[in-house]
């Protein structure tokens, strides 16, 4: 049976039951165990397949490109490629929200924009009466303001059609945790509504984690998960965060530019303005990424509050994120499964769950991960869980290659030294500074030697080397292996194929002074005394 056929037979088993209708049919067709296909025909580009199952006709309905037809649910959910378009490709966005608040706007240039100065007075009075933020007038804001209405005009336009997506869940989580709501605007300061937004630091996600706060505050991080790309989650870290900021500065503006640069930052500036807790006095001795932060985040608010006066309009989104709902997954499943079963494009699975780096949701105990669907996907998959996770586990136990292993940052590992091992090299690989290393393993120098053991907290995880294709070894008594050595191995051939195994090793353990071998030697690849 071909692999297409076992794939439609298999399906329809799984799918039988609560998507399929039943004929029965007076012949008996000839047939190789349980399942054979009588007929296909061509309608459109839908192939009806009629297979034969405990006796029973039934037929199944594949599309051309192999997913599934399920007949009796809704008809598969058209959405505005707008969506596609305004979520799932902000990453130049991104980079001009950076500039733009990095470098402020060109001082040399001429702005032309309908906004006189007494009108932007009157307008900015408004919002501060409104808002729990210091909105005043001065010309530094007012620069900003008019440069987002001429140079960054589009990017704002796309923002409100985005908008639509997200702020509704921000409103909530803020609501939450008591925070004013017009922080949801700091998000477009942030990542430009970009849930993969980085930045050059390493700083990820609509609300612009740095690993270390991100673990702080609950985000974790591992191979398969990064979720300071969640957005629900995210939102929850940041309004926990920014509120502990309001609590240190008891105010909203300092808060904010904590969260930029933090709160040591913050109170140099405020010490080196000879003690001036108002931003406006204290921004010259703030770094310049934060004083070009907080009149970045009053200009949007201010262009989205005044928008229609502007000629700036809100694009109707076709499905805002309040319509999409979430299931807890309970075995580990792909987005190209996911897409095949429920009949949705993975580029929008991509987009809906930012956080699943690989395009798996994988399972781990302790853990809860979720999918998050449009609501008319949704029935599908909870309707038919059990037959989808079968069907998944036989797929997944079909494939050759073995998914990333899952690992995540440790409190502590001991890591032996191998060959060509240096401390920067290590530092790097678990995210770790020389200095940490060397002050936990007392270390007064940046020599290593191989086999030497060092203790690390990682910071960031990491992939391990898959070992389950080890190479040729006999084990012997003790637990321990020997090589036998063929013709053209060396010393420098034989340690690559047995990881932590160095040549000064090879050397040490089976008395080797030169490095001449002879074919059908035995060679050590432990140090059996320890």
């Amino acid at each position: 049976m071909n692999q297409k056929l076992k794939i439609a037979v298999l399906a329809a088993i799984l799918f039988a039951a609560p998507f399929l209708s039943a004929q029965q049919q007076d012949s008996q067709p000839t047939s190789e165990k349980d399942s054979t296909l009588l007929q296909e025909e061509e309608k459109g580009t839908i192939a009806v397949s009629t297979i034969e199952i405990d006796g029973q006709l039934m037929a199944l309905e594949t599309k051309e490109d192999g997913k599934f037809r399920l007949r009796d649910l809704e008809e598969a959910w058209r959405y505005d490629s707008l969506w596609l378009n305004e979520l799932h490709s902000n990453a130049e966005l991104f980079s001009d929200m950076l500039l733009e608040i990095q470098n402020g706007p060109e001082h040399d240039s001429i702005v032309v924009v309908d906004l006189p100065t007494d009108t932007l007075k009157a307008r900015l009075a408004r919002l501060d009466a409104k808002t729990p933020f210091k909105i005043t007038y001065n010309s530094s804001l007012e620069s900003v303001i008019k440069s987002f209405l001429t140079r960054r005009r589009d990017l704002m336009q796309r923002m409100m059609t985005a908008s639509q997506f997200y702020f509704p869940l921000f409103e909530q989580e803020l609501d939450n945790q008591n925070i004013p709501l017009e922080i949801k605007y700091l998000a477009i300061v942030e990542s430009a509504l970009n849930p993969k937004a980085r930045s050059r630091v390493g700083a990820k996600g609509l609300w612009q984690f740095m690993y270390s706060t991100g673990k702080m505050y609950g985000l974790d991080v591992s191979s398969y998960v990064d979720e300071r790309h969640d957005p629900i989650m995210a939102t929850k870290a940041a309004s926990k965060y920014l509120s502990r900021l309001y609590g240190i500065f008891g105010d909203w503006d300092l808060a904010l530019a904590a969260y930029n640069s933090g709160p040591g930052n913050v109170n140099k500036a405020i010490r080196r303005s000879g003690g001036y807790e108002n931003y406006w006095n204290i921004r010259p001795f703030l770094p310049r990424e934060t004083a070009g932060y907080l009149p970045a985040f009053l200009a949007t608010m201010y262009i989205f509050e005044y928008a229609e006066e502007h000629g700036l309009q809100y694009k109707k989104a076709e499905r805002p994120y309040f319509e999409t709902d979430t299931v807890h997954v309970k075995n580990m499943i792909t987005f190209d499964q996911i897409s095949k079963l429920v009949d949705i494009s993975t580029e929008e699975l991509e987009m809906l769950n930012p956080a699943y780096k690989l395009n798996i949701i994988p399972k781990v105990e302790g853990k809860n991960y979720t999918l998050r669907l449009p609501t008319a996907k949704i029935g599908k998959f909870v309707s038919n869980e059990e037959e989808i996770y079968a069907f998944v586990k036989k797929e997944l136990d079909s494939l050759e290659k073995p998914l990333p292993n899952m690992v995540t940052a440790q409190d502590q590992i001991r890591y032996r030294v191998k060959s060509g091992d240096y401390l920067g090299k290590i530092a790097e690989r678990y995210g770790v500074g020389v200095s940490q290393i060397k002050r936990w393993n007392g270390l007064r120098s940046n020599n290593l030697r191989i086999g030497q053991r060092l203790t690390i907290y990682p910071r960031k995880p990491y992939i391990a080397k898959n070992t389950s294709s080890k190479p040729t070894g006999t084990a012997v008594a003790g637990g321990s292996k020997i090589h036998t050595v063929r013709s053209g191995d060396s010393l420098w051939t034989i340690s690559k194929q047995y990881p932590g195994v160095s040549i000064e090793n090879l050397r040490e353990w089976n008395g080797i002074s030169g490095n001449n071998l002879k074919p059908g030697t035995k060679l050590k690849l432990c140090d059996c005394s320890s």
